[in-house]
């Protein structure tokens, strides 16, 4: 009889420690839905015509890298 109220409280333990984790995770997801982000920071910004490195695949220039000469 022990036993059996052992597991009846251990699952109900586990049931109650989900259902918290459930609610904090919900709440969690509408904080980030509600924060709209943007520039990380907008103080800080790029002159005209400096973007953002664009890979295109090749090696950079500006000197022989990676190469037995």
């Amino acid at each position: 009889m022990e036993a059996l109220i052992m597991l009846a409280a251990g699952a109900f333990l586990i049931a109650l420690g989900l259902s918290l984790s459930h609610r904090l995770n919900a709440q969690h997801d509408a904080r980030i839905a509600a924060h709209h982000f943007s520039n990380p920071f907008p103080a800080i910004s790029r002159p005209p015509g400096h973007s953002r490195h664009r890979s295109t695949g090749q090696a950079p220039r500006g000197g022989l890298m990676g190469t037995w000469s």
